[in-house]
């Protein structure tokens, strides 16, 4: 069976970085951090009290009031940036399109976390009179509703379902969208994810595994992946989608194409449930088998968006594993860690890295990896490859990786090409 090619033509984002993809794109190749105070609640008993929060969103500019008051906070950023790419794809502006064709395969790691905290706490309050809880309280809460309302917006009745792996979400989704295309299941798939867990559960959580940094004093500072003095990641949120098209349905209806997906790599790590593999053996086994999809050597990639949360132990485990992946390569590759911008958006992060793989190959320049400090160095990281620390770089993109790795082991990495 000849695959067939798969090609992006419509981008959304709702980020910490901006409301549309390209004030998100400026401010992160301008390295602006997406960080602050936490606004959205009274933060000042937590141990971290700062985030990459969205700023300014307007639901409203998507969603009619009724329709929003229905739907968690992470759906919003969904629907919106959802809207942003279908209208920039202009895939459904022909009525003729067959939207039975057209598919939504998105994912959120979390789901509806404020509308469960909310509810939650709602049972305790009215438990002398017996249980009442909304009765969207189960639509509003779970994982998988994103993709279900973008279909029924829209209308798509392609291939539909929700993808939940954590950190990898996202990049879980667009895999399984790149391959129901070239598989000729769907001619489109709108694919992507939302999160928006900047939540007393969220943070009390993450602090209780210690996971996030406590750098209060400095929160525009404070993800510095490949520094010495990481201490944790920063929580961010918001929503990215991509349209995803078969190329000859892309080219037939004249559209705008921003990138070829040319290969998708899937492992787990099988080691623990919530740290990386200490020698990223999981790490490695993705990017090889994305490139093995792709059909290319490790030799013809220019640029990797790391995973790169500023922990500890995952930036360490990922350096070496694309040391041991790319061998002498490695050192002639741009390496970079957007999350030192945006935070990390868990479910969404595959997909807003995804993004910036593909402005990477459009425009040639490489978005770069923030807060490092001179002689803040980690002695068992190689600072010898390039991780293109606080200043974006000009340099043809031709092929770009991105990889991601959730709790539970899970590690997805995605593969781009300038078209």
């Amino acid at each position: 069976m000849e695959l067939k090619r798969v090609v992006v033509t419509g981008l959304g984002a709702i980020t910490p970085l901006g409301n549309d993809v390209e004030t998100t794109w400026l401010n992160a190749i301008n390295g602006v951090s997406g960080a602050g105070p936490i606004t959205r609640f009274d933060a000042s008993l937590f141990k971290t009290q700062f985030a990459c929060e969205v700023k300014d969103f307007n639901v409203d500019e998507y969603l009619d009031r009724r329709d929003a008051r229905r739907m968690d906070l992470y759906c919003h950023y969904a629907i919106a940036s959802a809207t942003q790419a279908l209208a920039d794809s202009k895939l459904l502006d022909d009525e003729k399109v067959d939207r039975n064709e057209i598919g939504v395969i998105y994912g959120s790691g979390i789901g509806g976390l404020h509308t469960f905290e909310n509810e939650a706490g709602y049972y305790a309050k009215n438990e002398a009179n017996g249980p009442k809880y909304n009765p969207f309280f189960i639509p509003m809460m779970i994982a998988d509703i994103a993709a279900g309302h973008i279909s029924i917006k829209w209308g798509l009745r392609g291939p539909n379902y929700g993808v939940v792996s954590a950190c990898a979400t996202s990049t879980n989704a667009m895999i399984d969208a790149f391959n129901y295309v070239r598989l000729g299941k769907a001619t489109a798939i709108v694919t992507g994810g939302s999160e928006a867990a900047i939540y007393p559960a969220g943070v009390g959580g993450f602090n209780s595994m210690k996971a996030i940094s406590t750098r209060n004093d400095s929160p525009e500072t404070a993800s510095r992946p490949f520094s010495g003095s990481r201490d944790g990641f920063v929580m961010g949120e918001g929503g990215v989608t991509l349209v995803f098209e078969e190329l000859e349905h892309a080219l037939a209806r004249g559209a705008k194409i921003y990138a070829e997906v040319i290969g998708g790599g899937m492992s787990a790590d099988a080691f623990h449930i919530t740290a990386s593999h200490p020698e990223g053996l999981g790490a490695s086994l993705v990017m090889k088998r994305a490139l093995e999809d792709a059909g290319i050597g490790a030799d013809e990639v220019d640029y990797i968006n790391v995973h790169g949360t500023s922990t500890p132990v995952g930036d360490l485990s990922e350096a070496q594993a694309i040391k041991e992946v790319f061998g002498e390569h490695a050192y002639k590759l741009n390496i970079s860690s957007t999350k030192s911008m945006t935070g990390h958006m868990l479910g969404a992060t595959g997909a807003m890295e995804a993004l910036f793989c593909i402005k990477a190959c459009e425009e040639d320049v490489v978005p770069p990896t923030i807060n490092h400090e001179e002689g803040d160095n980690d002695p068992e990281i190689d600072y010898n490859l390039n991780f293109t620390f606080n200043k974006a770089q000009r340099r043809e993109v031709k092929v770009a990786l991105s990889n991601t790795f959730g709790f539970g082991g899970h590690n997805a990495s995605l593969i781009v090409k300038k078209f």
